[in-house]
């Protein structure tokens, strides 16, 4: 097992023994195409066919990104290592407080050999490319809302009561036409305005282009999270690249915790309460919010139903909207599931696969739960079949 303590400049490499958990080799290389191949005949130097070589990645989705892909395209096994369990396992066994770049790669490898709290690393996909767009999605909506934000302001400063709330780029233009400039100030404003306004067209012809491509890449994947009630191109997009294989998660529950969306247990004594959770991927929880207000406000639909049904139980909004969200997060979570064995099964299917979501209902009933499960649960494997909504 090589543990690796990346940072932006140079890599530190660890060779631990699996058995006595004794770092046999260390290496440090710079951060360059040419010290990776360095590295990669080091580690074959080690003696250890390429079948029997594991890679422990410390934050292998940020600064080791690029050297956990490059191994990767080599055929090398790659795992990714939180710096939490790195630290968690550097301070117990070594104590101290002491921190070195060994250390940490060392106590990384340990890890993964040891902890079993790794995560596989994949090669780049489409989620990859639908994170990316969505995070440029996100960073032009701020753009956008920072650019009105200054039409606003200076559209109160030459007109009377400023422009109205919900102001386009075009009402924007024919409101600044009528504006005669008296004073240097005023005059200059306008100038100014013009070109926000001009930012604005230019901001939200990159939207249109970036929801386009999104809408491209996901009907490329075969998912059916667009019949979803609520669900439109950048919500997919969302949840498919932040999620990237459903399959790695284990339940549904597990999902529902990862995307923060099942209620944390604070439970002492004899008296059991749970409360709202602040944790897990907030973009994830996001696009759970969006669909579940969307079918909020669908009347007669399986998401507004379950919603007045909350609240004739004496929840409140609040409440309700968390407890759909959690249906939700099960509901997606089996539906990314069915996507993924349609696309192994491939046409036809096969033997032990289906090709019908289990996940057709809007708010599947079978198997989920509004509250986390307090108690130990049984793990049910994502190759099982997935009961029906009619279960």
């Amino acid at each position: 097992m090589i543990g690796i303590d990346p940072h932006k400049s140079s890599h530190t490499a660890a060779a631990l023994d699996i058995q006595s958990h004794a770092v046999v080799d260390r290496l440090r290389v710079d951060a360059t195409t040419t010290d990776y191949r360095r590295l990669l005949a080091w580690a074959r130097r080690l003696g250890e066919r390429a079948d029997e070589r594991r890679w422990a990645v410390e934050n292998a989705e940020g600064l080791g990104r690029h050297l956990s892909q490059w191994l990767l395209a080599r055929g090398e096994t790659v795992v990714d290592v939180s710096a939490t369990a790195t630290a968690r396992v550097r301070e117990l066994s070594r104590g101290g407080k002491r921190k070195t770049d060994v250390l940490d790669a060392a106590a990384a490898a340990s890890v993964a050999a040891a902890q079993g709290d790794a995560r596989p690393v994949a090669a780049e996909g489409v989620a990859s490319v639908l994170k990316m767009l969505d995070e440029r999605r996100r960073n032009l909506t701020q753009q956008r809302t920072r650019s009105v934000n200054q039409l606003h302001a200076l559209l109160r400063e030459l007109l009377p009561g400023g422009a109205r709330t919900d102001l386009t780029a075009d009402h924007a233009a024919t409101t600044l036409a009528r504006v005669r400039p008296v004073s240097v100030a005023e005059q200059a404003r306008k100038q100014l305005a013009r070109d926000i306004i001009a930012d604005i067209r230019r901001l939200d012809a990159q939207l249109k282009a970036n929801k386009a491509q999104m809408a491209e890449v996901v009907a490329q994947t075969g998912s059916r999270l667009p019949d979803i009630d609520g669900v439109g191109p950048v919500v997919a997009a969302r949840l498919l690249g932040r999620t990237g294989r459903a399959s790695r998660f284990p339940t549904a529950a597990a999902f529902a915790s990862y995307c923060g969306a099942a209620p944390i247990e604070v439970s002492s004594g004899d008296r059991a309460r749970h409360r709202l959770s602040r944790q897990g991927d907030r973009q994830l929880n996001n696009a759970l919010h969006t669909i579940a207000l969307a079918q909020v406000r669908m009347p007669g639909s399986r998401g507004r139903t379950y919603y007045d049904r909350t609240l004739a139980r004496g929840k409140t909004h609040a409440e309700a909207m968390r407890c759909l969200r959690r249906r939700l997060a099960d509901h997606v979570w089996r539906s990314m599931i069915s996507d993924e064995r349609r696309m192994a099964a491939g046409p036809g299917g096969q033997a032990g696969a289906t090709l019908t979501s289990s996940a057709a209902g809007l708010i599947p009933e079978a198997d989920s739960s509004e509250r986390p499960l307090p108690g130990p649960t049984t793990r049910k494997p994502t190759t099982s079949t997935p009961p029906s909504p009619a279960a």
